[in-house]
């Protein structure tokens, strides 16, 4: 049985884990996308302690813009619509900020990571750096889940696509992961 063409499932493992994969990035960069965007000036000021940037307009426009991706993004996580597309930019965002985090941990600057609308200098022993990238890598791998599997539970590309679109649209299908065909 291909479930792509079913209905989710509370009876369905995978189908509950597509909900925590969608949830806990869609609820993080929901609230780091708030923190930031309802303090501009301050987020502006974390991207630029990263020394990324060649010119200092472009955290300007940054400072605008990702805050509104991370919402955007995240609440079409949380919803469940779009859910592909949303875990693909999710972690298209958190492979940046793992290169952004390891960029800085190498070349010595210490600072918070202003993830959470908060950054800027700290002591070298307040960094975070290990423990931020192992939290990025974890919701990395659930992007990836929902990548290759976005169907989940009280999700509404099921409601709104109805059961005969499939949902999942790849090669891989769930018989591929199935231990037991009769659930």
């Amino acid at each position: 049985m291909n479930e792509s063409h079913t209905a989710p499932s509370i009876h369905n493992w995978r189908d509950w884990v597509g909900l925590v994969a969608r949830l806990v990035p869609g609820i993080v960069f929901l609230y780091a996308g708030i923190t930031k965007i309802t303090n501009i000036p301050l987020f502006v000021q974390n991207i630029r302690a990263y020394q990324l940037l060649p010119e200092l307009w472009m955290s300007d426009i940054l400072a605008y813009i990702l805050p509104v991706v991370e919402i955007v993004a995240a609440l079409l996580l949380i919803a469940g619509l779009l859910t592909r597309g949303a875990a693909a930019v999710t972690l298209m965002m958190l492979v940046v900020f793992i290169g952004g985090i390891a960029w800085v941990w190498s070349q010595g600057i210490s600072i918070d990571c202003g993830c959470f609308g908060t950054g800027g200098e700290v002591s070298a022993e307040d960094t975070q750096y290990p423990l931020k990238i192992a939290e990025n890598l974890g919701m990395s791998a659930l992007c990836v889940w929902l990548l290759v599997r976005p169907r989940s539970l009280f999700s509404l590309d099921h409601t709104l696509l109805g059961g005969g679109v499939p949902v999942s649209g790849d090669a891989l299908t769930d018989d591929d992961f199935d231990d037991d065909p009769d659930h």
